[in-house]
Order: C-alpha cells, then sequence, then structure tokens
C-alpha cells in the first residue's frame, strides 16, 4: 500500500525498489537524484527528447515509436535492445543511469508532472511530446493495471477506483492536473501535443508530425518499418517492446494471467463503466476541464 504522502504532492512516480529516487529529507520535502544529481537541476541540452505521460496513457507505445523513429537498428531488429533501455524513465534508477553522459540522442519519458521536471526544460531547447488520452479510457486501463502488478493498490472494483481516480488517490494522483499542468505552461517548453485517438486512427500520419517536430526524416521504407512494428498487433508479439521481459524476470503480477499491453483500443470504458459512473465522471470533468481547448474521443466511432 503506497503512503498517503505521495498522493498528496501528486508525484507521478512509483516508489518500490524499481522507483526510488523519491526522498524524503528531515523537512519532509520530496526531493529526486541521479547518478548526476538533482533531477531539478539536471542540465538539458540539444536532441534531449522527454515523453511525460500520465500512467496507463500510451507509455510503452510512445517509447516503440521513438525507438524506431531513432535507431535503425530497432527497425531492422539488428540491435535487440528493449524500448525500456532505449527510452528509460527519468526518474528511473534500476539501472543507473547516467542522464548527463549517455550518448546522443538521450531519450527519456517520465511520469513527472510539469513541475518536477528538470528545470532546464524551458530553455526551450529539449523537445517534449505529451500524448494525451481521454480519460476514461486511462482510468479503464489503470484499474485493471493496479489489480495486476502487485506494486500498486488493488481495488475492489471499479466504483471504487473511480472514486480514488477523480479525488487524485492513485499514483500519479491527479489526472486533470497533469494534462492541465503541462498543457497551460506549453510556452515555457518545446513541446508537441498529440492525441492518442487521433494516433490510432492514422499512425502513418502521426509518426510523421512527430518525426517532423523533432527534425528527424524518415525515408518512405523507414516510414513504412516504424508504422508496421508500432501496431498494437506487432508489438504485443515483439519482446523488445512488450515488457514481457519484465513479467519474467520478477514476480510482479497477481496472475500469471495478462500483459502490459492490454488492449489498447477506443472507448473500452463503455464496456466498464454504469450509466450513473458516466454521469458522475462527465460532471468531474466538465467541472475540472472547464474551458480547456484540447479535444477528446470518447468513441472510435467519432472523428
Amino acid at each position: 500500500i503506497l503512503p498517503n504522502l505521495f498522493f498528496q504532492i501528486e508525484l507521478a512516480v512509483y516508489t518500490l525498489e524499481h522507483y526510488s529516487l523519491a526522498k524524503t529529507n528531515s523537512a519532509g520535502n520530496i526531493s529526486f537524484s541521479t547518478t548526476s544529481g538533482s533531477l531539478s537541476s539536471l542540465k538539458l541540452y540539444q536532441k534531449w527528447i522527454l515523453l511525460p505521460q500520465f500512467i496507463c496513457n500510451s507509455t510503452i507505445w510512445t517509447q516503440q515509436i521513438l525507438s524506431l523513429i531513432y535507431f535503425e537498428g530497432h527497425r531492422n531488429r539488428s540491435e535487440l535492445v528493449n524500448t525500456c533501455d532505449r527510452v528509460p524513465f527519468l526518474e528511473h534508477s534500476e539501472h543507473k543511469v547516467d542522464h548527463v553522459n549517455r550518448p546522443s540522442p538521450r531519450l527519456f519519458t517520465s511520469h513527472l508532472p510539469y513541475y518536477l521536471a528538470p528545470k532546464g526544460l524551458k530553455n526551450r531547447k529539449a523537445k517534449i511530446v505529451y500524448i494525451y488520452r481521454n480519460p476514461k479510457d486511462v482510468l479503464t486501463s489503470y484499474f485493471h493495471f493496479s489489480n495486476w502488478l502487485v506494486t500498486f493498490e488493488p481495488s475492489d472494483n471499479i466504483e471504487h477506483f473511480m472514486k480514488m481516480f477523480l479525488d487524485g488517490k492513485v499514483m500519479g494522483s491527479l489526472w486533470f492536473d497533469h494534462i492541465r499542468g503541462w498543457y497551460e505552461h506549453r510556452h515555457d517548453f518545446n513541446i508537441l501535443f498529440m492525441m492518442y485517438e487521433e494516433m490510432k486512427k492514422d499512425l502513418r500520419s502521426s509518426v510523421l508530425k512527430i518525426s517532423s517536430f523533432l527534425e528527424k526524416e524518415l525515408s518512405e521504407e523507414d516510414l513504412d518499418a516504424v508504422v508496421n512494428q508500432a501496431t498494437f498487433q506487432n508489438m504485443k508479439l515483439d519482446p523488445q517492446a512488450n515488457y514481457d521481459y519484465i513479467l519474467k524476470a520478477k514476480n510482479w503480477t497477481r496472475t500469471k494471467e495478462g500483459d502490459f499491453l492490454r488492449k489498447g483500443t477506443i472507448g473500452d470504458w463503455k464496456h466498464h463503466l454504469t450509466v450513473e459512473q458516466n454521469e458522475t465522471f462527465d460532471r468531474v470533468f466538465q467541472r475540472k476541464m472547464k474551458y480547456f481547448p484540447l479535444n477528446f474521443i470518447w468513441d472510435i466511432n467519432e472523428e
């Protein structure tokens, strides 16, 4: 069970052994450290790419897309390197990553809210790709994920989990604050916002948009390889992308059945939320996201 302190300060970071960079000092404040010192003061340079994601948003998918865009050895499968090693978590400590001395390009993902990210991001040299997904599907995916992995507190039913999710009492805290924080401070960063659902509908155009933002040209052949290998079906079969090696290495799950890549569909929430639960969610969403300009797609048939 995770301490309430981490809920209250809105940390989007795991707190067990594999995410042990979060430390509380004698004053009760939270600090982050890496092999190169404080995460908040980490110096960032050009060719640093960050993927800030809320939990169960699109982390594994975007790790794969960036790995395919940047590394020929990943596209042609000549280098057997896992995506979580190519695009490690910024706050991750398991592999003792030296962020500063990693070879360029330095690609990272993170669950951190904007205010806990390195201050150097505001020099606009590093590039940020923020993928956002409709929160009802995030909720649904997170519910299954938290009941499956032993590192999360399980919920008896989705009603209970939805209350915790809407109150920000889950790992990562409040989804609304995470997306609003990054968007409302977008002018401080060199950041591209992409909608998960649009990427699902037209992956090729989305990869082109991302690669253009990153100033990374792809040939037609390379683009085809990225799109083909970044499909959900192919990723489930790809040992470098599906995280299955983690399950084999550690006793992380409550059951032997299940995958890190569960469904990846649009509108799965409709199979889980009752009419009343959906209406409750809508009321909170309208209150929290009033005047928020980004659009959301709630159903696969929406245009």
